[in-house]
């Protein structure tokens, strides 16, 4: 079965997530956190893409980015994956992949949906047991978003922007979304389109993006495609 080309929509935030081959991690000292996101600031910056939100864990990365120009995920992705293997395997004595194959991820609805997957990622160390708040773990944009600390990696969306008058505001209400938990069945939601490469959003927005580049993008039976185009790395791109 082929692969599902991936969606890349000029100014649609995606979510996205990339794993270590067969689950194993990818981050084996504080120097390669550090240096994974060194470069993926530089990475975001030769690419025009802006960083939202990140998680680094042991075994996987979640991302959270907008760019004007489609096709600019994939080539931060390539870029920085490159690079940081290379590294990896020159620091540690290896050779072969360290990803598990090529990385997923969704367009996201903006108006419903972005900040909601802000928190998903955020709490990606909450759920996996590594640490009891956001705050605590310090490979994650939370501390950036929430409590002001210097990131320069983290530019943030107008949504977020949005939140409040002044910075203190912003994080203040920021804050305040992680009182409380996902709403119900959104987890489920984030993992399901990105894991499939489908719109995260509602009805209109799917309707939408499905109109835009020509083929479903919610789970289904599939439609007949239209007229697409394609890069050399699967990626469907849009203006």
């Amino acid at each position: 079965m082929p692969r599902r080309a991936r969606i890349a929509l000029p100014n649609v935030p995606i979510h996205l997530i990339q794993r270590g081959n067969n689950r194993q991690p990818c981050f084996f000292a504080n120097e390669d956190y550090r240096r994974y996101l060194d470069w993926l600031a530089e990475c975001a910056s030769k690419t025009g893409c802006q960083i939202h939100a990140y998680v680094l864990m042991t075994n996987h990365v979640h991302l959270l980015l907008s760019s004007d120009r489609a096709g600019a995920g994939g080539a931060l992705m390539k870029l920085l994956g490159q690079r940081y293997v290379q590294y990896v395997n020159r620091a540690y004595q290896r050779s072969g992949t360290l990803w598990e194959g090529r990385f997923r991820s969704c367009p996201v609805q903006e108006e419903s949906y972005l900040l909601g997957c802000q928190r998903y990622i955020e709490l990606n160390p909450v759920r996996a047991s590594m640490v009891t708040h956001p705050a605590d773990y310090r490979w994650s944009s939370y501390r950036a978003n929430a409590q002001g600390e210097a990131d320069p990696l983290v530019q943030p969306h107008p949504l977020y922007a949005a939140l409040g008058s002044d910075a203190a505001t912003r994080q203040t209400a920021y804050r305040e979304l992680f009182r409380y938990e996902l709403e119900p069945g959104m987890a489920d939601e984030i993992r399901r389109a990105t894991n499939g490469n489908f719109a995260l959003g509602g009805e209109r927005f799917a309707a939408q993006v499905a109109e835009m580049i020509g083929r479903r993008v919610v789970p289904g039976q599939s439609g007949r495609p239209r007229k697409l185009v394609a890069t050399q790395s699967g990626e469907l791109l849009l203006g």
